[in-house]
């Protein structure tokens, strides 16, 4: 592959990857401001491709919805983030055919993972939901396929994954709004743009040459990827507060909870995943004590997540990374402090919704460190990429 074409990837993955950064961000406000459910059908906003505007547009939006009357301050902004989420899709399916390009049955999977996901929504509206389903799975599996039979280095085969990961993370969306805040779902589609991120992130800066020389840093790529799963775990467990409204469980108390060290909890309750179809959980259904088991477990994950990677951020500076060691500790304090601040204040929007870009932005560096410690691809690897198979 000519030096162009990995400039065009390079440039396409870093912008795909600030614009994912945003939907992140723009997607936390939409949720902590309590308009997920703000467009009761998908992927149109009371029958509209945009949201209703005119009067009589919105009283034809309530006589079709009357439990949901139409809510202009609110629907605007979920419609809002679906359109940026669709344009981040089309960055990534760029991204993911000129990285397949130069081999045709890859790049065939690719376009007709795309075309299938284009069917699986248009059946969708048309409510065959069956046939749905079916043209959604090919949509998945074809660029998954792609990513794992493809003969290149990671950055290629990730730019790749991340159509398949953002397809599932469009049904996600679909599934936030027809199961009606699922917590499941809503932690799920959390993560989903958090994963969708982070492999355009990672992508961005193999592409850009970060790495190394020699494995001088071989010994930290363990620890930095244990670091990268513990803050994933406390994303999700993140996600599984805020689906289930327990930010706030334990009132404007730090670090105690209610008052008291042990309030009383319901761990058993508060973790069930999975509780049918139907329930309306805008708002939450768990009582107190569970709503306090969530956020007294969220507590702890990050004290723990905080403990190692203040450690590794020692650890990695005293091996020679001094920078990389400099920016985890800064990017860790500041989130700590975010989530003191989101207690102590009572959970205020700008806050809350900070708080979850520097958890993305945490794990980006804990990324970026990764990507240092690895060695860049040979020069033999990039000459041989552009032989057709």
């Amino acid at each position: 592959m000519s030096s162009r074409s990995v400039k065009i990837l390079r440039g396409l993955a870093l912008l795909a990857a600030v614009f994912a950064f945003g939907v992140v961000m723009f997607g936390a406000f939409v949720r902590l401001s309590n308009a997920g459910l703000s467009c009761p059908d998908w992927p149109t906003c009371y029958g509209k491709v945009s949201w209703p505007e005119h009067q009589h547009e919105i009283a034809q939006a309530n006589q079709a919805f009357p439990d949901r009357p139409f809510e202009t301050h609110k629907a605007w902004r979920e419609q809002v983030h679906r359109f940026l989420a669709g344009t981040l899709g089309v960055l990534v399916l760029a991204l993911a055919l000129i990285a397949s390009w130069r081999r045709p049955w890859a790049r065939y999977a690719v376009i007709l993972g795309a075309i299938f996901a284009a069917g699986g929504i248009s059946f969708y509206m048309h409510g065959e939901h069956m046939w749905s389903s079916v043209l959604s799975a090919f949509a998945i599996g074809l660029p998954l396929l792609a990513a794992i039979g493809l003969d290149r280095p990671g950055a290629w085969r990730i730019s790749v994954l991340a159509l398949a990961v953002i397809i599932f993370q469009a049904m996600l969306g679909m599934w936030t709004v027809t199961l009606l805040l699922k917590p499941i779902v809503v932690m799920g589609h959390l993560l989903g743009g958090i994963t969708t991120f982070a492999l355009l992130a990672y992508a961005a800066m193999r592409f850009a040459g970060v790495g190394a020389q020699s494995d001088s840093h071989a010994a930290l790529r363990r620890l930095v990827a244990i670091g990268i799963v513990l803050l994933i775990a406390q994303i999700a467990l993140g996600g599984w507060t805020s689906a289930n409204y327990a930010a706030l469980a334990c009132g404007t108390d730090f670090p105690k909870c209610l008052g008291q060290w042990m309030p009383p909890t319901d761990f058993k309750e508060g973790f069930v995943l999975w509780r049918g179809i139907g329930v309306n959980y805008e708002g939450g259904v768990l009582d107190m004590a569970a709503r306090s088991a969530i956020q007294i477990a969220h507590r702890i994950g990050a004290l723990v997540v905080f403990c190692y990677l203040a450690w590794l951020a020692h650890k990695v500076s005293r091996r020679g990374l001094r920078g990389f060691g400099f920016s985890i500790a800064v990017v860790l304090v500041c989130q700590v402090l975010l989530g003191v601040s989101n207690v102590h204040f009572g959970l205020p929007l700008p806050v809350a919704t900070l708080h979850n870009g520097v958890a993305a932005l945490l794990l980006f560096v804990l990324l970026a460190t990764l990507a240092r410690t690895q060695r860049k691809p040979s020069d033999t690897m990039f000459q041989n990429l552009g032989r057709p198979v």
